[in-house]
Order: structure tokens, then C-alpha cells, then sequence
């Protein structure tokens, strides 16, 4: 300690610990003692202060247990600790599966999507190089089937168009 002019004690700071294990034996225990005792009261602290279920499970190097549990029991936190660690485990294997199924499903798509414009080209007179005859029959075929139903779709609205027209004339007349 460092007394200073106007009578105020001064303490002096201690240095960063360096993590290491500690050689010798009756050191070592008396830093876990200190340590061990701090540890437990900080856990304490936490559950009372913040009302949260806190265990803390201690083997010193001999194999004696030192434990705290906010809770009545330290099983009682420890099975709730389980209980969310398999509920985490089967949340992420979900969620793997889940992304592997829409990594198949955009495969998928991505060949429909492909075959699809393929086929569009095909329609549209592009890529025939590569088609057989009975390839370009069928697109012909496909064609004319498209061709009427638009055809027929065209006399239908022409159809429509000419009887409200004359609906419209008796109502003039």
C-alpha cells in the first residue's frame, strides 16, 4: 500500500493473471478455494438478480463436487438443459432437411423451366435443326390444335361483339 500526502491509502494494482496452470500444489488449491467460492456467489447473484435458473457443477483435481442450482434441484437444470439442447438438435436437423428439400424442389424447377423453353423455342420455329421428323410433326400438330383454338376463341368475341352491336341498334331504334 502507498500512503499518500493528504493521509489516502493507495492500493496497488494487480497485474493481468496469465492463464496457466499453477505449479505449485498449495496455490493452486488456495486460488481454487478463493475462485470456487466466487464463482458459486456470482451464480447466485445472477439467479437472484436476474430470476434465472442458473447450475454450476464443480470436480476440484481430487474429485470432490461442488454444485449450485437456483433451482431446488441441480437434475432439475441439468434435464431442462437436455430438454433445449435436443429441442436445438431437432430444430437445426429440420431446418437441414427443409433446405435440402428446396434444393431439390429448385433443381426441379430449374429442368421444368428448361424444358419448358425448349419447347418454346421449338414453337416458335427456333432450334429445328436438331428435330427429327416426327418431332416436327408433332410441333406442327401442337400448332395447328392452337391455332384453331385461337380461332375459334376470335369468332367467339366476334360473335359476342356483333350481338351486343345489335342489341345496342334496338336500342337506338
Amino acid at each position: 500500500m502507498i500512503v499518500t500526502s493528504v493521509g489516502r491509502i493507495l492500493t496497488m494494482v494487480r497485474g493481468k493473471v496469465q492463464m496457466r496452470r499453477i505449479e505449485n500444489t498449495a496455490s493452486r488449491q488456495v486460488t481454487f478455494s478463493k475462485r470456487r467460492s466466487g464463482l458459486l456467489k456470482k451464480a447466485y447473484e445472477l439467479s437472484v438478480l436476474c430470476d434465472a435458473e442458473v447450475g454450476v457443477i464443480i470436480f476440484s483435481q481430487k474429485g470432490r463436487l461442488y454444485q449450485f442450482s437456483s433451482s431446488s434441484e441441480i437434475q432439475n437444470t441439468i434435464d431442462r438443459y437436455h430438454r433445449s439442447s435436443n429441442d436445438a438438435d431437432t430444430y437445426k436437423a429440420n431446418m437441414e432437411q427443409y433446405i435440402l428439400h428446396l434444393k431439390q424442389e429448385t433443381t426441379d424447377m430449374e429442368r421444368k423451366i428448361e424444358l419448358l423453353e425448349v419447347s418454346l423455342r421449338k414453337l416458335s420455329g427456333q432450334c429445328l435443326g436438331s428435330c427429327s421428323t416426327d418431332e416436327i410433326q408433332m410441333i406442327g400438330d401442337q400448332l395447328d390444335l392452337s391455332l384453331r383454338s385461337i380461332r375459334a376463341r376470335k369468332a367467339q368475341l366476334f360473335n359476342d361483339k356483333i350481338q351486343q352491336l345489335q342489341e345496342k341498334q334496338l336500342c337506338l331504334v
